[in-house]
């Protein structure tokens, strides 16, 4: 067995479909990052990502990205649990908590909430060639996964201002996450976390306003990560009222030469990659 198909319980109540589905969700996208990573996942999309240094910190970081909305949700993490980011998970309500280690002092302390799912996952123990499969009515839909390791930095710089190297960053940040929210999807990030997730929307221009209304005043200085191009510069006025440095998008529109001509009159620096998601 591979993947989630080889965890193993440690403790909690028994997993339902709901809470397989967003852990599955959840520890696809935390195995996106080498860096100590936190992510947590509320109904399949993720509301809170953080990286850093160590775990305690990486979840502090994943927590401050959503306080609501992270409460009752699925935390998966690519590090062992120890006592203190356990103390700290204990703070609020969690469905299940995921990793590839808990220390016994972490488990004796989440032993105090019986009902907690916690969940030993090896992150060595993936497919080789993973296959997505959907159901319809009478059959499946099946695809490969797109599993190429994402560096936004091999994208193309189509304005007159150039990534720093923290925008640099924090666009493949953006961008890592943004491939595992549910399209239409946009995200602000800054400083090794989310602050701002449109995700699922029928429109982009309406998830980017979900993004940078949730960001509010710390989108200034913040990047965007979008999982298809922008079919109109909207988008583009909108960040640039919020104060957004950077843009990553695949690129591709019509109107392409409108948002890097809005973005070179906004200051603000945009990559094409050439990759689009639509995650659904």
């Amino acid at each position: 067995m591979t993947g989630l198909a080889a965890a193993k319980q440690l403790q909690g109540k028994e997993l339902s479909f709901n809470n397989l589905n967003d852990l599955n969700a959840a520890w696809e996208l935390v195995r996106e990052f080498k860096e100590s990573t936190a992510v947590a996942v509320k109904h399949a999309n993720p509301c809170g990502v953080g990286s850093a240094l160590t775990i305690y910190e990486a979840y502090q970081l994943a927590y401050e990205a959503d306080p609501v909305s992270i409460f009752g949700g699925i935390v998966a993490l690519n590090r062992p649990v120890g006592a203190a980011t356990a103390r700290l998970m204990m703070e609020i309500f969690l469905e299940v908590i995921a990793a590839p280690e808990f220390t016994d002092e972490a488990l004796e302390i989440f032993n105090e909430k019986k009902d907690i799912r916690l969940l030993e996952i090896n992150p060595e123990t993936i497919e080789a060639k993973p296959t997505d499969f959907k159901k319809v009515s009478g059959g499946l839909l099946i695809q490969s996964v797109d599993n190429e390791p994402l560096d936004v930095s091999e994208g193309e710089v189509v304005t007159e201002k150039k990534p720093t190297k923290e925008q640099w960053e924090a666009l493949n940040f953006a961008q890592k996450v943004v491939k595992h929210v549910r399209s239409n999807a946009i995200v602000v990030a800054a400083e090794g976390k989310t602050i701002g997730i449109g995700a699922g929307q029928m429109n982009r221009i309406g998830a980017a306003k979900i993004a940078l209304d949730q960001a509010g005043e710390k989108a200034t200085g913040a990047v965007i990560g979008s999982d298809a191009f922008f079919p109109f510069p909207d988008i583009i006025d909108e960040a640039g009222k919020a104060g957004i440095s950077a843009i990553v998008q695949p690129g591709g529109s019509m109107k392409d030469d409108e948002s890097i001509r809005l973005c070179d009159r906004l200051g603000i620096a945009m990559v094409f990659t050439g990759r689009r998601y639509f995650k659904h």
